[in-house]
């Protein structure tokens, strides 16, 4: 199949953004978001309000996506979309319009799963960032999924560890919602942490066998501790936010990376790629640099716009099956628990 100037569209719904991307042989040429600011009253994702703003937002987002790529939707190649997994209505969103399109224009469409899409977003030509080479280990860390897998090739991937109940993300989250910190808590926690000290206050990491991770013991561990400090000392939130903050995060980074240490140990894979929303943390950036130092390890951490979801990540994924013709039929379904 010719390689020269293949513009595919990357669409990505699967929960509260709309993002629309163009890339052109690798590299992207916009990458669109529009975040929907609604659910920040409610301190999570509202899935039936999220289905709505995507159908407001899509048509707007891609226009704009083609427009900065300065294209015509007659020059696309194919349109990509995320599959799963995902908020179900948030996915339909996506998947209705990249048929409807792809259709339209008589191009191929091309499905995406969207944990693969936050691996291979290492393999978006970007000044500066160095593509991981196979095998390499990837830990994909957000509000909905974490992750190890063992990757093999673009295509050939083996989740090697997961959480069991929430993800760290989630942690993250519920976390800052305990000490009264707005929706998302993530970014928030981060900002204190620099702050505080991370040793201020020890907080017992859950022992789970193998690479699995499990962050609901200490998400309770938490609020048992705020409860009990509140009763004795109601300022005691107030008065010690940034150390509370800097020894949450510090616990965390210590639960990932011990993971990450176990992984690597018995793979014997040094190459280490992150992605997902939560890998937009500093601490979590700054542990994974100390690991080459200390481990050997060969670090890959990408640009932060491909961190959290976004269709860039959707469009490189599909121009690699592209070129491999991989393409899907118009009766593709969208599936809420999509697995890599």
């Amino acid at each position: 199949m010719a390689t020269e100037n293949i513009y595919i569209l990357g669409i990505e719904s699967s929960c509260d953004d709309t993002a629309a991307s163009v890339i052109h042989n690798g590299s992207i040429l916009s990458n669109i978001v529009a975040n929907q600011k609604i659910h920040e009253a409610y301190g999570g994702v509202v899935p039936e309000l999220a289905s709505r703003a995507h159908q407001q937002n899509i048509v707007p987002v891609v226009d704009q996506a083609l427009k900065k790529a300065n294209i015509t939707k007659d020059q696309l190649h194919a349109i990509a979309f995320t599959r799963g997994p995902g908020l179900m209505g948030s996915l339909l969103v996506g998947t209705s319009f990249a048929k409807s399109l792809a259709y339209g224009l008589d191009i191929p469409l091309i499905d995406v799963n969207h944990m693969q899409g936050h691996i291979l977003a290492h393999f978006i030509n970007e000044e500066g960032f160095n593509k991981p080479p196979f095998p390499f280990l990837a830990m994909t860390i957000s509000g909905g999924h974490t992750q190890i897998v063992k990757v093999d090739s673009h295509f050939n991937m083996t989740v090697i560890g997961e959480t069991i109940d929430d993800a760290v993300g989630e942690a993250f989250d519920k976390s800052g919602k305990i000490l009264g910190l707005g929706y998302p808590a993530g970014p928030e926690i981060d900002k204190r942490a620099k702050l505080g000290n991370p040793k201020a206050f020890k907080f017992t990491k859950p022992k789970v066998d193998g690479l699995n991770f499990s962050f609901s013991g200490l998400k309770t561990a938490i609020l048992y501790f705020i409860q009990n400090e509140t009763k004795a000392n109601p300022h005691f939130i107030d008065e010690n936010i940034n150390d509370i903050c800097a020894s949450i995060q510090y616990t965390i980074i210590g639960i990932l990376i011990d993971k990450l240490k176990m992984a690597s140990k018995q793979t014997g894979i040094k190459h280490i790629a992150i992605g997902g929303g939560v890998s937009a943390n500093s601490g979590i950036r700054q542990a994974l640099k100390d690991g080459e130092k200390k481990f050997g390890w060969t670090t890959y951490i990408p640009k932060f716009e491909f961190t959290t979801d976004n269709a860039a990540m959707i469009a490189i994924v599909g121009y690699l099956k592209y070129l491999e013709g991989d393409f899907a039929q118009q009766n593709v379904a969208a599936s809420a628990r999509l697995k890599i």
